[in-house]
């Protein structure tokens, strides 16, 4: 008598039976599911890389775009959506408040999927990549009026296994067990993200047979419009609050003395401003200090003046330079100097970078400050050094690589090239 013996290492008839019955179930009880199957990449020359290059190898192999960060951003998924039955549990959502800050629970699915069924429609398991809709899912009444249908509901494989309840009585494994999460409106799933949730001729570009911009399923699944509005708007306000580095210095007014006046220390409103200065610095002819009536008699302060307007008084401070006269004083802009000027006019020139403010003494023309305060933000119509510096579009002529981007991603810069 042969020894009993549940376990089978082959596919018999047994396995078959057992097999087709666990298939009938999937059918019975479980719901659609739509398969968007991960088909390769593209790489930095636009060129599609199939998940299988080598498809004569036994080894599938699937190649990595970026080697720096280990990601293939630039995904391809199959035209046509393939049609499955799934099983997986329901569950709420629910807010873990049991440590710091606020985690959402349930987000997480593991699905179940009968395993030939899974390889006779796709050639392949599910892999890391691979996109699920489940239709089951689908959110028929937005809270947005203007979206034009129901929106779906995209989970991606994050990792697959066989289940543990999927081994039937011979020991051989019936059902692929797979790991989803929530897909996020990134660069990897733009392949489905264009598509269009509503194909109507006003949807469609005539030029190219693509979607208007207003019609792709990642314009109103993504939350990327929703930030986009909000780092505008801090932007904005930003701006509005600090809108050039550095600080402000135009709301106070300047009292330089006039060197062909005489001004008494007491009630005269510069007290503050005479007994700052070194009395040795101020050049004096043929004049005297009263120091019992505290009066300054027929003096000249042509080179402490001078000195105040080169550098605007006491208000001198870091990035403080708008190339701007103290107290609002007109001023001549240009890129050359006028030819008859008079003493104290004031003139900015653009040529300089950054721009400078001059004032005529009589004899020369004194540089008095530099626009050194800038705008903050790094915009494409900011014309500073340093924006030019971070958005520089200008490329470099080699000898042995061509034409070299000054700006470059670290991926690019760090990707090894042939030197030959």
């Amino acid at each position: 008598m042969p020894r009993l013996s549940l376990y089978r290492p082959n596919k018999t008839n047994d396995y078959k039976y057992i097999d087709n019955i666990i298939r009938e179930q999937f059918n019975v009880g479980c719901s659609d599911v739509y398969i968007h199957e991960y088909v390769g990449h593209n790489d930095a020359s636009g060129n599609e890389v199939p998940v299988n290059p080598n498809p004569d190898e036994i080894e599938v192999q699937v190649p990595i775009e970026d080697l720096l960060f280990l990601e293939n951003r630039n995904r391809n998924y199959s035209e046509n959506v393939l049609v499955m039955r799934g099983h997986f549990n329901v569950v709420d959502l629910e807010f873990d408040l049991s440590q710091f800050g606020l985690f959402v629970q349930g987000d997480t699915l593991y699905m179940q999927f009968h395993y030939n069924t899974m390889i006779e429609q796709i050639g392949r398991k599910f892999m890391n990549g691979d996109v699920i809709e489940i239709p089951i899912l689908m959110d028929e009444h937005p809270l947005n009026q203007l979206i034009p249908m129901p929106l779906p509901k995209f989970y991606v494989v994050q990792d697959g296994s066989f289940a543990a309840e999927g081994f039937s009585q011979t020991w051989l494994p019936h059902v692929w067990r797979c790991k989803l999460v929530p897909m996020r409106g990134g660069q990897e799933y733009e392949d489905i993200l264009n598509n269009c949730m509503d194909k109507g001729e006003e949807n469609i570009d005539g030029d190219n047979g693509e979607c208007n911009n207003s019609c792709t399923l990642g314009e109103w699944m993504c939350q990327h419009n929703d930030n986009m509005y909000i780092n505008d708007a801090n932007m904005k306000e930003a701006i509005n609050e600090v809108p050039l580095s550095g600080y402000e210095n135009d709301m106070y007014y300047l009292m330089p003395p006039d060197d062909n006046e005489s001004y008494t220390k007491e009630g005269s409103g510069y007290e503050s401003f005479i007994t700052t200065f070194d009395y040795s610095d101020v050049n004096i002819d043929n004049t005297t200090f009263d120091t019992e009536n505290t009066t300054w008699i027929e003096y000249e302060l042509n080179s402490v003046i001078a000195n105040q307007e080169k550098e605007n008084g006491f208000l001198v401070g870091y990035l403080t330079g708008n190339a701007l006269p103290p107290n609002g004083a007109p001023f001549s802009v240009g890129v050359t100097f006028p030819s008859n000027p008079e003493k104290g006019d004031y003139f900015l020139r653009k040529d300089y970078k950054p721009e400078r403010l001059f004032q005529f003494n009589g004899t020369l023309w004194a540089t008095i400050e530099s626009a050194v305060r800038t705008d903050m933000y790094l915009g494409d119509t900011v014309k500073t050094q340093r924006s030019g510096f971070v958005n520089n579009t200008d490329t470099v002529q080699t000898t042995d690589r061509g034409k070299i981007p000054s700006s470059q991603t670290l991926d690019e810069l760090l990707r090894p090239k042939e030197d030959n």
